[in-house]
């Protein structure tokens, strides 16, 4: 049936012609038959008729060619006949699928046909005189019904289409923002991906070279070194397995796969201070105030990574002697972050870059990650070289107010 239905719509001219045809042959050549002067009532039926087949495409036309012809038929006085019913759905269709101004006109034309028929009839006969005035009156009002009642179907018909057209375009509208939603979402969540895999791999691996780095020339003075860093080596390489497996299972959708480690938070971050110290890197770490709130777990996640993410960079741009600093600040807005390291600073960057690479990406992409992760929680990061030399990262991570 659906399928039938949307035929009807796809195929308009081709219903509407269909349907002047069959209006043509059932009242013009019928009405032509038993007429005199077949041969004029044949060529008014055809005239006011076939135009129909465009009442939907070309309202406006069709009506117009009917209207005329109409006042054709009643200049030469030709009686009405079964095919002026033509009249009354070109009224139909004006007030159906015309623009409104096309609709309100054709009911007047129709309205002032009406009495233009009644008076011309009269005068067809017997001439209009006062015995036969209620007669051509009662036909006046008997056309304007029929006008009147054509029009509203018309009009509704108009507004149940329009409606239709307005769900339609809205059904639309909605399609294309899921999909855009969609799209967004993928894009958000490949980003998230790719920050998690960028801070997991590349501090994990960055603490790998260093000590796998300083291991190769500490055991030529002291072989007792080794057993030690292999260690460290191993212990990173566990921790980093183990996010890896997490991130997996959780891409895979299959939460039995999953790691149940909980995700790293603010309590974890002695653990991660600990892993630098034990790479090498000289640290200080402070806190300062108290936290008003807990901060949401995205929001300590995000706090270690930005601490992970920074330090990193210390331990792979600063130099070997380099010492970095962490200070957590709590305030009456938020969570303030601060980073900071005595190393070689933006001077020595480029280098360092071109010798030690993004492990994922081959490029720098720590900054713009932490940026986007501060972000999510209407935060703000900075990182700028200081005059006196190293590097400084400051984030701010606000409270999330319910």
């Amino acid at each position: 049936m659906n399928r039938i239905y949307d035929w009807f719509r796809l195929h308009i001219f081709t219903v509407d012609l269909v349907g002047a045809l069959l209006l043509f042959l059932l009242f013009g050549v019928l009405a032509a038959v038993g007429a005199t002067g077949s041969g004029v009532h044949l060529a008014i039926s055809a005239a006011l008729i076939l135009p129909l087949a465009w009442r939907r495409t070309r309202p406006v036309a069709a009506g117009v060619v009917i209207a005329v012809v109409a006042l054709v038929q009643w200049a030469f006085a030709i009686l009405p006949g079964p095919y002026d019913v033509a009249v009354i759905a070109a009224v139909y269709a004006l007030a159906g699928y015309a623009p409104r101004w096309a609709s309100l006109s054709g009911l007047v034309v129709a309205l002032l046909g009406g009495v233009m028929v009644a008076t011309r009839y009269y005068n067809h006969a017997d001439g209009l005189t006062l015995a036969n005035l209620p007669y051509a009156g009662l036909i006046c009002i008997l056309a304007w019904l029929l006008v009147l009642v054509s029009w509203a179907i018309g009009d509704l018909t108009r507004s149940r289409r329009l409606r239709l057209q307005a769900l339609e375009d809205r059904s639309n509208r909605l399609e294309v923002e899921q999909q855009h939603e969609r799209a967004l979402a993928a894009s958000d969540e490949r980003a998230h991906i790719a920050r998690e895999m960028h801070d997991i791999v590349a501090h994990s691996l960055s603490v790998i070279i260093t000590q796998a780095d300083g291991a190769r020339y500490a055991a030529q003075r002291d072989p007792g070194v080794a057993p030690a860093t292999l260690a460290t080596i191993a212990e990173t390489g566990r921790s980093s397995l183990q996010e890896m497996r997490r991130l997996l299972g959780v891409l895979r959708g299959g939460s039995d796969d999953a790691s149940t480690r909980p995700l790293p938070s603010l309590a974890d971050l002695d653990e991660l201070l600990l892993g630098f110290r034990a790479s090498g890197l000289e640290l200080t770490f402070s806190t300062v105030g108290k936290a008003r709130r807990q901060l949401p777990a995205g929001a300590e996640l995000t706090a270690y990574r930005i601490i992970q993410e920074s330090l990193t960079n210390v331990l792979k741009h600063a130099g070997a002697s380099a010492r970095g600093a962490v200070e957590l600040s709590w305030t009456g807005r938020g969570l303030a972050i601060t980073v900071t390291d005595d190393g070689r600073g933006l001077s020595a960057m480029p280098v360092a870059a071109a010798a030690a690479p993004d492990p994922i990406t081959g490029g720098g992409n720590g900054i713009r990650g932490m940026t986007e992760r501060v972000k999510l929680y209407d935060g703000s990061l900075s990182a700028e070289a200081p005059p006196d030399g190293g590097f400084r990262v400051h984030a701010i991570i606000p409270y999330s107010e319910t």
